[in-house]
């Protein structure tokens, strides 16, 4: 399956198998990335924005948020989300489904994120500059595009393993199965997963597998995409450690201003 459609059948179980995946920790990050850089910031697009927990947090944080996300699953899930917010405002965070690659809202932002590997999910060169040009297209002057990869000395130090992740709530259990398979010329790994979904209730099983297509990145192809869509990277470090990246940091936050 290529990653046009990756995440339809995928997004029911999604923030079951990411439940322990600590977004409050990560709102913070990039809260505080954003105001190191850019003390006076207070829009944020979030392209890829996903079941919208990362916008949700920062839009409690007082930023004005807008999500961008291509799955219609994935964009109910975040509506559900909204709407169980207290005292939500539609005005400071609005979800708007469309792909990161083409999109154009008509007005700019302080900052522009793309979290949780979104990049990483841009598998070809033109699809990469393409989403760098959407965020160049919807920041401000000496705007910020923040956003984190697969960081390619540590995937080809490390190498990719199989893994397998169990998680269950009242319903239903899941257990995923993930085969990793290296494209080293393309700077590409496959991510087979076969999911079992199985109903505590009734025992029956259902299976599904997808193939999550997966780029890896190099600082020096960065900062060519970067200098080509008009930035300059001024930073990149490890994700939500903020360590120095290297064949230890397997996902690198870069953040980049519009030059």
């Amino acid at each position: 399956m290529s990653n046009e459609h990756t995440f339809d059948s995928y997004a029911r179980y999604y923030d079951l198998l990411y439940r322990d995946k600590d977004y409050k920790a990560e709102a913070d990050y990039i809260a505080a990335l954003i105001r190191r850089y850019r003390p006076d910031a207070h829009t944020i697009l979030d392209l890829g924005s996903g079941s919208g927990l990362h916008a949700i947090l920062l839009s409690q944080k007082g930023f004005k948020v807008q999500g961008v996300e291509r799955s219609e699953e994935m964009m109910r899930l975040a509506e559900k989300k909204l709407k169980k917010q207290p005292n939500s405002k539609t005005s400071d965070l609005v979800f708007t489904q469309g792909d990161i690659r083409t999109i154009r809202l008509g007005k700019t932002f302080d900052a522009v994120i793309a979290l949780f590997h979104v990049i990483s999910y841009q598998t070809t060169n033109e699809d990469v500059i393409a989403a760098f040009q959407t965020a160049r297209e919807h920041l401000n002057p000496g705007g910020l595009f923040i956003f984190d990869v697969w960081y390619g000395p540590a995937v080809l130090t490390q190498r990719p393993e199989v893994r397998i992740k169990r998680m269950a709530d009242e319903k239903i259990e899941v257990t995923r199965l993930a085969e990793p398979m290296l494209h080293p010329n393309e700077n590409l790994v496959d991510v087979n997963y076969h999911v079992f979904v199985r109903d505590r209730a009734t025992g029956a099983v259902k299976e599904l597998k997808e193939t999550h297509v997966m780029r890896y990145f190099f600082r020096p192809e960065i900062e060519i995409i970067a200098s080509q869509s008009g930035f300059s990277v001024l930073h990149n470090e490890e994700w939500l450690t903020g360590a120095p990246s290297g064949q230890n940091t397997w996902g690198v936050c870069f953040i980049l201003k519009v030059s």
